[in-house]
């Protein structure tokens, strides 16, 4: 009996030595693993932000490109940066900003409008430059609507079951609104991963109408790879408004950068890079203000 018992306990040693040499190689192959990964660099979180008042409200960078409409259409209705503001804050808390193809009984779209309540076709809502369209007609309706608080504004619209849900967001679409009306310069940027292919320039013009009407998009004639585009007609003409218009393309630029493959933005001394993330000033000569210069992605 005892000698059984000194090959049981000599049995369990064993085992444990080998349990402990076992974790000793898992543990190894660990630090190896961790080691081998420190030499790629860590993946981007792809984000968005606009700054305001010393904070930054981020964005999905598909919430950014939906933002970048409402603002911009807005503009081209010429009604004030109030009227994007309540806009994105709505489209914040219907859907998320979103253009969603689903909802509360037959909601849908940005701004969850429904088709029996006489907003359109599904097809219609579901086109977020009809949707956007529809909402800002409403709100043109509402007297003083851009003095009014975005909460009774909004409502005035939307006929919401959640009526003061809408001032939640209001800070986050006063930053955004800000930045792509051009009233907050160089405070829109983007991290993002490198493109997947290279841009397009028809894509990007065909962009820049959906968004902001008939602006001019030219290839650069001293610059191969850079387009041009004249922002001007987004403001009123004078000296300040051709620069406010030329941030608030350059600042649109950068909110569609992932759908365009852009990889730079140039608006008068100051470049926004795909590789940093920021705005900079730019190791280039200033540009005429209401000037935006884009280059996207080679092959």
């Amino acid at each position: 009996m005892a000698r059984r018992g000194r090959r049981s306990r000599a049995s369990r040693a064993g085992c444990a030595v080998v349990a402990v040499v076992i974790g000793l190689g898992v543990a190894v192959a660990g630090v190896v693993t961790v080691l081998n990964l420190g030499d790629s660099p860590p993946p981007v979180a792809e984000r968005c932000a606009a700054a305001l008042d010393g904070t930054a409200w981020y964005l999905s960078p598909e919430q950014a490109d939906n933002a970048a409409l409402l603002t911009a259409q807005g503009l081209d209705r010429g009604l004030p940066a109030r009227a994007a503001t309540i806009a994105i804050a709505t489209a914040l808390q219907e859907s998320k900003l979103s253009n969603i193809t689903y909802g509360d009984r037959d909601s849908l779209g940005l701004f969850q409008q429904r088709p029996s309540q006489g907003w359109g076709t599904p097809e219609e809502i579901m086109d977020p430059v009809h949707a956007t369209g529809r909402f800002y007609d409403g709100l043109v309706k509402v007297p003083g609507y851009d003095t009014l608080p975005i909460t009774e504004a909004a409502q005035a619209v939307q006929r919401s079951g959640y009526p003061d849900a809408y001032a939640q967001h209001e800070a986050r679409a006063r930053a955004w609104a800000s930045a792509l009306a051009g009233w907050s310069p160089a405070t829109l940027t983007c991290t993002l991963r490198a493109p997947d292919g290279a841009g397009s320039p028809e894509a990007f013009a065909q962009h820049v109408a959906r968004d902001h009407g008939g602006l001019t998009v030219s290839p650069a004639p001293d610059a191969p790879g850079e387009l041009v585009v004249d922002a001007r007609p987004v403001g009123a003409g004078t000296p300040e408004e051709d620069v406010r218009a030329g941030w608030a393309l350059a600042q649109w630029a950068v909110a569609v950068a992932r759908p365009e493959a852009v990889t730079q933005v140039r608006a008068l001394d100051q470049v926004w890079d795909r590789a940093s993330g920021e705005w900079a000033v730019a190791d280039a000569p200033a540009l005429p203000a209401g000037e935006v210069r884009v280059t996207l992605a080679g092959p």
